[in-house]
């Protein structure tokens, strides 16, 4: 390996060529011939010996030493190696001169890399003498050692027969290295005198000059290191020296040179190595990573400060000029650490800046007592705090991963915190505010329950969502409020096993005021609550309307006196009361004597109006929001206040680092909040403003959108399921008109924001005339698909009697031929759409059957393919359209109906529309339809053209129920389909 071989063509060229190629290259070639063959003499005569003399690897020495020596043996091999390349490439220059050019030499072609390796070789040198290693592994063949001196002196110059075999071989391994460094520069400065200054390879020349002479500097400064270093282990005590001692660490200064004063740890003895601060204090050490030693000049000349992450303290010094040195050299120091090399030529130069960054990456295990005992922490800090993203873990398998400032969390993060039994943990995905909880989170706890909403001072606060999972042993779901980790205030809980649902008022954690129970038979129980129990009087209704005043027990047992009003208006007043195995019973007076009550008159069986006022139900939903709007809407809180988006489940079990990075991009929150904010402004005219809302509230991400998403859960979570009873109408319709209320209020929030970023003035307040009109006509109609589903179904479950009623005489009139039917309804004949009522029987019935009023029955059924009343009613007034249309169509002229005509017309037309052509364009609940419709109609159109065109359906309907009496009186012959 370290012999020399001669390559191909590379023939030692005669004295005639070399007078061809300028004196300096020739030197340069005898420089490197010298020089290959030093370092493979060195090699046989110190480096071979020295590793057979080193101690076996099971000798603490031996681990220490041999992969030093290992590697210094590596690194000369390399050394001589480019030192051969650098040789060939002067043969070939020197041999054809004319045709290798001077920018050929290894030395001006790859100068960085003939740099680098001898960086390697000093760095391993450096490391062998700051240990000892030398001297320590030539111990165990001294006697070698002393009768190889002679050899080295012929090596070497100025090795004397008396100095140390350790001091011998220290220069034998730095003498050659030192002299053909000097060498190297003085004659590359020679060259580039020589040639001319247009020469193509001048700045080769002068480049490779500049690296070897930054070279000489570098060595320079390593040995010096090296050999204070050395210098420092013997007079420290082994403890000390055990913990302190490393091959790569260097002294850059001691206090006992350069004396100073650190309080207010007093410490005896400062050291500052080229990676770490040490304080030694008696018989302790004080260690800090330069990573994260921050400097602070004093204010004044004799004093600076130092910043690490868990302590403060102050350089002082009698000497401002001592003073200035230690400051410059731990600042640099510092900047070295950081930038992960050594600097070159010399500690503070280079092309990197000088002073330290105060933002900077590391990782630290806090000492002190506190949250973060023995927590380690890895991210991003600022002056001697965590700052930005990072992760800390604690011994016992605690872990967190988001964002930091000022050293704690704060911002969006993921805490896992493992549990007693194995492989199970609890998951905070949550944001963080001064080291705690706060804000909006999704928590996955180990007994599988599952929370959604806010925090405060790390426990559940404000809105939020409990669920057990499904095969737990009592699933249970709250939707609803808390305070300081409590259920309290308005909720919903539902409690699958038992098929109940509680809506209505908590505190500390239990039923507590006015509430509803509704369980899955239908029965409704409303009171007052205490220690999850009803107390005192009471309301129940049953299913058929049954409805029950007066005195419960805590487990809704009957007791006491009461009233129990049966849907026939009978009534049984009395006492009530309940014996072991026999059932209920009661003492009392039953009233049989009252009329049946009206079906339609239903208000007083409706639960929980007034009980709990429709605007303070859900103000953990608005709040957060509201605070949003008040903070002028920053992108940085949108989260905290709004919610993050998760697409999946699945997503929620991913990585920590997945979520913090991946959940909605939140880096970009600023960014599309003020595009959102900047649609608003741009977008104020009516027809422009309800294309606006209706893309915000369509979108999961827009505040209006997450807003109306978040109202959707809680209407779900009391209306959908057990909830869905019809007790529960009145109390889903305000909730719908409050929830479209209170977005609109969020619209006008964010506008006014949007028009104060751009300097804009802001809109006037509106009156509760203008608000409302506004609500009904812009807001209800885009918000009322949301909630429609579980709304309807709770109309239809009200009016499912009337509607039955409705539906039997609907089947009763589609019994009739549509002539028989519009005679039946005493429709005018000069108004019937026939031309010839003297065509035959089958004719005429064929011309009828297809052709009358097919118009507006087919208008109307598409009164069930919208939810929109506004819409609903548009197609109620085209459908009149479509009538008189038909009818001017029949007298030749216009004519408009009055209402005695127009009704029986009105009926024919609805009793077809169940029937005609497509099934699944019947409408079968029109009550249901009708009283949404008229709860939810815009007041503008209160006592208009809609208000009388519903009106008139309203009383088709009401005639089609009485129709069903009278045609049980009928004769048999108008049971025929067919006309005789």
């Amino acid at each position: 390996m370290w012999s020399r071989t001669s390559p191909a063509g590379s023939a030692r060229p005669e004295s005639g060529t070399l007078a061809m190629c300028s004196p300096e290259e020739a030197a340069l070639l005898r420089l490197e011939e010298v020089f290959s063959a030093t370092l493979a003499r060195i090699n046989s005569l110190v480096l071979q010996p020295l590793l057979e003399a080193a101690p076996e690897a099971s000798d603490p020495w031996g681990r220490e030493c041999l992969p030093l020596l290992q590697q210094l043996h590596r690194s000369s091999q390399q050394l001589w190696d480019v030192t051969e390349e650098s040789l060939h490439s002067l043969r070939e220059r020197l041999r054809r001169p004319e045709a290798v050019g001077l920018e050929s030499l290894l030395l001006l072609q790859s100068a960085d890399r003939v740099l680098q390796v001898h960086l390697e070789y000093i760095e391993s040198y450096t490391c062998c003498m700051a240990v000892q290693a030398f001297q320590k592994a030539a111990k165990r063949r001294s006697e070698y050692w002393r009768g190889q001196r002679k050899a080295l002196r012929q090596v070497l110059s100025g090795v004397s027969s008396e100095g140390s075999v350790g001091t011998a071989l220290l220069q034998a391994l730095r003498q050659p290295l030192a002299h053909h460094v000097q060498q190297y520069v003085l004659l590359l400065l020679s060259l580039g005198d020589t040639i001319g200054e247009c020469h193509p390879t001048r700045e080769l020349v002068i480049h490779a000059a500049g690296l070897f002479g930054d070279l000489q500097s570098f060595m320079r400064q390593e040995l010096d290191q090296a050999t204070a270093t050395q210098a420092l282990w013997p007079t420290l005590s082994s403890r000390l020296r055990d913990v302190l001692c490393t091959p790569a660490r260097r002294l850059l200064q001691d206090s006992q040179d350069v004396p100073v004063t650190v309080t207010p740890l007093r410490a005896e003895r400062v050291l500052l190595f080229d990676d770490a601060l040490v304080l030694l204090q008696g018989h302790n050490i004080h260690t800090f990573d330069l990573k994260l030693v921050w400097v602070e000049p004093g204010q004044d000349r004799c004093t600076f400060h130092l910043l690490t992450p868990e302590e403060e303290f102050s350089f002082c010094s009698k000497d401002p000029q001592g003073l200035v040195v230690w400051q410059w050299k731990v600042t640099q120091a510092v900047c070295q650490a950081l930038r992960g090399k050594k600097d070159f030529p010399v500690l503070g130069a280079g092309l990197e800046p000088s002073e330290p960054p105060t933002c900077r990456c590391g990782a630290y295990t806090f000492r002190a007592e506190g949250r973060f005992c023995q927590a380690t922490y890895e991210g991003e800090w600022y002056w001697g705090r965590p700052h930005g993203k990072g992760t800390l873990k604690w011994p016992d398998g605690r872990n967190h991963v988001g964002d930091f400032c000022q050293g704690l969390e704060h911002g969006f993060g993921i805490r896992l915190v493992p549990q007693a039994s194995e492989d199970k943990f609890d998951c905070y995905k949550c944001h963080w505010q001064e080291g705690s909880m706060c804000g909006y989170g999704i928590c996955e706890y180990s007994t599988s329950e599952v929370y959604k909403g806010y925090f405060q001072e790390g426990l559940r606060h404000g809105f939020g969502v409990l669920e057990s999972a499904p095969q737990a042993p009592r699933p249970l779901r709250y939707t609803g409020h808390w305070e300081r980790g409590q259920r309290s205030g308005y909720g919903v809980e539902e409690d699958s096993d038992r098929g109940e649902r509680y809506i209505g008022m908590w505190q500390t954690d239990q039923r507590h005021g006015p509430g509803v129970m509704v369980t899955q038979a239908g029965v409704c129980y409303q009171g007052t609550f205490q220690a999850d129990k009803m107390v005192g009087p009471g309301i129940l209704l049953s299913d058929d309307d049954s409805l029950y005043e007066g005195s419960f027990t805590r487990d809704l047992t009957l007791v006491g006196k009461g009233k129990v009003t049966f849907p026939n208006g009978f009534t049984l007043e009395g006492s009530f009361g309940s014996m072991s195995g026999r059932g209920l019973h009661t003492q009392g007076v039953l009233d049989t004597a009252a009329l049946p009550p009206d079906p339609s008159s239903t208000c007083k069986r409706q639960l929980g109006q007034g009980v709990f006022p429709v605007e303070s139900r859900w103000q953990g939903v608005y709040g957060p929001f509201r605070d949003f709007v008040r903070a002028g809407c920053p992108g940085d809180l949108r989260e905290a206040l709004l919610g993050f988006h998760v697409q999946s489940s699945r997503e929620l079990r991913k990585s920590q680092e997945y979520l913090c990075c991946e959940r909605t991009c939140p880096e970009d929150q600023a960014g599309r909040m003020e595009d959102l904010l900047e649609e608003l402004v741009q977008h104020r005219e009516p027809e422009a403003l309800q294309l606006c809302l209706r893309k915000a509230l369509s979108n999961s991400l827009h505040p209006l959108g997450k807003l109306l998403r978040t109202l959707m859960l809680t209407f779900q979570a009391t209306y959908a399921g057990i909830g869905a009873n019809k007790h529960l109408q009145g109390l889903a319709q305000e909730e719908v008109k409050q929830h479209a209320q209170e977005l609109w209020a969020a619209y006008r929030g964010l506008l006014q924001v949007a028009l104060q970023r751009k300097g804009q003035a802001p809109e006037e307040d509106e009156d509760a005339e203008t608000r409302d009109l506004r609500v009904h006509g812009l807001v209800l109609p885009l918000v009322l698909p949301s909630f429609y589903s579980e709304l309807f179904t709770l109309y239809l479950l009200l009016h499912e009697r009337e509607d039955s009623v409705y539906s039997q005489g609907i089947a009763h009139l589609s019994l009739f031929p549509d002539a028989r039917l519009l005679e039946f309804l005493d429709v005018q004949k000069h108004l019937w759409p026939l031309k010839d009522l003297t065509l035959t029987t089958n004719q005429r019935y064929s011309l009828v059957r297809d052709k009358c009023f097919l118009s507006a029955t087919e208008c109307l059924q598409k009164m069930i393919t919208t939810v929109d009343p506004r819409e609903k009613l548009e197609v109620l007034e085209r459908t009149y359209g479509e009538i008189e249309a038909t009818v001017s169509r029949v007298l030749g002229r216009e004519h408009k109906l009055p209402m005695d005509d127009l009704l029986p017309l009105l009926i024919y037309v609805v009793s077809r529309a169940q029937w005609w052509r497509r099934w699944y364009s019947r409408i079968q609940h029109l009550g249901a339809e009708i009283h949404l419709i008229r709860d939810m109609m815009d007041p503008l159109h209160t006592g208009g053209l809609y208000d009388f065109l519903l009106t008139a359906l309203e009383s088709c309907y009401e005639h089609i129920q009485k129709e069903d009496m009278r045609l049980h009186r009928l004769p048999s012959r108008w049971s025929s389909r067919e006309p005789r």
